[in-house]
This record gives structure tokens, sequence and C-alpha cells, in this order.
């Protein structure tokens, strides 16, 4: 799976982890060069506390459009240490 927006790939992996629809890709799969840690943070009853990335690719910026669990619920553990996309971000095999 590749993780694409603004015609760059953001990451890209064959062991991504589907929860809800969203394909979490090994933190390690993520070129790390595009992120930007932001402050926000949401809460998931059963995933625990979400923090987010913004991602700045050729000057264009996307705020928020990646997150993670970096200490999730029990129920959600298999996406420890993995990141999902959204707003705009195209997730293609």
């Amino acid at each position: 799976m590749k993780a694409i927006w603004n015609g760059k790939t953001i990451a890209e992996s064959d062991d991504t982890v589907v929860v809800e629809n969203n394909h979490y890709f090994p933190k390690e799969s993520v070129n790390a060069d595009y992120l930007a840690d932001s402050p926000t943070h949401t809460t998931c009853p059963w995933k625990g506390l979400a923090s987010y990335y913004s991602l700045t690719v050729d000057g264009k910026d996307n705020a928020d459009a990646a997150w993670y669990y970096p200490d999730p619920k029990p129920a959600a553990s298999q996406i420890k240490d993995r990141v999902a996309f959204w707003k705009g971000v195209q997730v293609v095999e």
C-alpha cells in the first residue's frame, strides 16, 4: 500500500493493519521528512488518545492529515507504532 499526497509517496508498506477502513502503516515506512508534529489530539472510546502530524510537501501544508495512537488501549494494540492518513491523502495499492 502507498499513501500519496501532492504527488509524493508519504508512506509505503506491504504490512498495513486495517481498522475502521483505515490503513495503518508501520511508523518506519513513513517518510518523516514530510511530517510535522501537531498539537491536535482526539479521543476514541476504544482506541484511546490520538496524536496528529501535519504534512508539508513541496511548500504545501495539509494540517492534521495523519494520526497515530502512541499508547493505544488494549483493544487497539495492533495499531501501536502505526500511522494512518486522511484529508485528501490517497491510500492505494
